[in-house]
Formats: structure tokens, sequence, C-alpha cells
């Protein structure tokens, strides 16, 4: 279903909670995911939002395609509330980062 691992959203979704001072390292992580990465981070972000529902996942990945006229990173940045939606997303679609969050917390 997705084509980013959990551990890589896991990372986004820290990254995005000290925006103030990981910035420069979430948009560097961010653009150098493949297009697809790019594109599912893009529509799990909009599935926690409620832009689309679960069941509608191949359409928002579509969209995301699409619709990709603005950086990724730019783009996913400039979201208020990415993490939330990311996690949201990710509950949406049955799936979890918490563990990964907490290895990456601990330094694994």
């Amino acid at each position: 279903m997705l084509n980013v691992s959990i551990q890589k959203i896991a990372n986004v979704i820290l990254m995005s909670r000290e925006l103030g001072r990981a910035e420069g390292e979430l948009r560097a992580f961010i653009d150098r995911l493949t297009e697809e990465e790019q594109a599912d981070m893009v529509a799990l972000m909009w599935v926690g939002r409620g832009s689309f529902e679960a069941e509608e996942w191949e359409e928002a990945r579509g969209t995301a395609v699409a619709e990709a006229t603005t950086p990724t990173a730019d783009y996913l940045i400039g979201t208020p509330y990415l993490s939330d939606h990311l996690e949201n997303g990710l509950e949406a679609l049955g799936l979890s980062a918490s563990d990964e969050e907490d290895e990456l917390m601990r330094g694994g």
C-alpha cells in the first residue's frame, strides 16, 4: 500500500514537531525521498486532514502525483499541523508510527 516506510514517516513527524530548529534537516530529508515516497507523504497528509478518506487512498495518491507543481518539501513544511495529519493518516489506514518514533527518540 505505502511506498514510503513507516520509519521515514516517523522521521518527518518528529522533525516537523521541531520545525523551528529542524526545518533545514526536514527539507533535505523530504528532498531525498523518491517521487513515489513524496507522493505517498502528501496523500497520507491529505487523508489525515480529511481531504480524502482512507478508502480513497489510490485517488489521493494519484492526485498527489498529478498536482505536484510545488516542491514537496515546501508544500509539506507549509502545512499547519503536519505531524498531526501524518499520524491521523496512518491511523486511518490502520497503521502507527509510535514505535518508530520512540526508537528514533532513543537514538535508534
